[in-house]
């Protein structure tokens, strides 16, 4: 893949305090762009950090025709940047296209692009273990026009940000029963903005109650769990580990994956099932409800301290009690850092 290179005059990482970064403040020196039109991207490029220029009508702002990814460049103790498991990025974006009638990426240009961006930026990926260069792929809709059907050309771009370990205090939820964030059928599943500030509401509401996020419950019931926010949920009752299915209203989180496979190659029961408020609220109360924790590309894991449903409040166990939870973090930043060996090639190196 042929990239035009621009390349910044004026570098920001003089203003970059890398033993403080406030996760998603600070944006790094380029970013990698290309358009398509008449069936095929095309104008590759990489420029310096800019805006993008759209038609005040254009699809993206008009119709919320845009989706989004969310992944990590970190650097390995050989000082090699590696991508862990691009390729499920990848397939979620082309998955969110497809449902939002957007063109598909061909994968070996995104992860040229991936590559590309990561290598310009560098300089950018933090040292300390646990820290990241998070990168937002990322396509919107450009044709002006008001006719409600999908834009004829698109912008994709990936912008990079340095993005330090993202610890969290455990977090109480409260589960949400009147405002709803997806339903089975609609555009649960991909990563679209839309979902993102439908869900805003909610979490607001929360906050006011003194709970740091929602547990989303299905329509028209309210019993079947979905999402904490805009993570994936897993709960730990006795020795088996469950987590939602998905169903069309919950987001194929990468991390959700990756835990997936590593209880399954530790031989912990994990059973992928639908999962119920009611069966939760009984485990605590019998007590056999372990721990219950989210998981995201940003933390990885949030420990859940507390969960309210009704007039009902529950506690769980005390962090330093969570293994399982524990376990899975520190797999996931190990093998980013080098610490664990990668006998499962899940990691893509970015070599110069």
């Amino acid at each position: 893949m042929d990239i035009q290179f621009t390349h910044t005059e004026n570098s920001k990482l003089k203003e970059i305090d890398f033993n403080n970064i406030p996760f998603g403040k600070h944006t790094s020196d380029h970013m990698f762009i290309m358009d398509y039109a008449n069936g095929q991207w095309r104008d590759f490029r990489i420029v310096p950090y800019q805006n993008i220029q759209l038609d005040p009508q254009s699809k993206a702002l008009q119709y919320g025709q845009c989706i989004f990814e969310g992944m990590k460049a970190s650097m390995g103790n050989d000082g090699i940047p590696k991508l862990l498991r691009p390729d499920l990025n990848i397939e979620r974006f082309n998955l969110s296209a497809k449902r939002m009638c957007m063109p598909a990426v061909p994968p070996d240009i995104f992860l040229s692009a991936l590559k590309a961006i990561t290598r310009t930026e560098i300089k950018w990926i933090p040292k300390t273990e646990g820290s990241a260069l998070y990168l937002r792929p990322t396509m919107v809709a450009t044709e002006s026009s008001l006719g409600v059907v999908p834009s004829s050309t698109y912008t994709f771009y990936i912008y990079a940000a340095p993005a330090q370990p993202y610890f969290t205090k455990p977090i109480k939820l409260i589960t949400e029963q009147t405002l709803i964030r997806a339903v089975p059928g609609g555009t649960g599943e991909a990563k679209t903005g839309g979902n993102y500030a439908g869900s805003f509401m909610a979490g607001q509401l929360a906050k006011h109650k003194g709970y740091d996020q929602v547990i989303w419950l299905e329509s028209p019931h309210f019993k079947k769990i979905q999402e904490a926010g805009m993570m994936n949920l897993f709960f730990v009752i006795g020795d088996t580990v469950l987590t939602p299915k998905l169903s069309g209203a919950i987001l194929k989180g990468t991390t959700r994956t990756y835990f997936i496979d590593i209880l399954k190659e530790k031989n912990i029961d994990v059973q992928v099932r639908d999962v119920y408020i009611d069966e939760i609220m009984e485990a605590q109360k019998e007590g056999t409800l372990i721990e219950a924790f989210g998981s995201g590309t940003a933390a990885v894991v949030s420990q859940i301290s507390e969960i309210a449903h009704g007039d009902k409040i529950i506690s769980l166990p005390q962090a330093d009690k969570a293994q399982i939870s524990t376990m899975l973090y520190q797999e996931i930043n190990g093998l980013r850092a080098g610490l664990i060996e990668d006998y499962r090639n899940w990691l893509v190196p970015v070599n110069n």
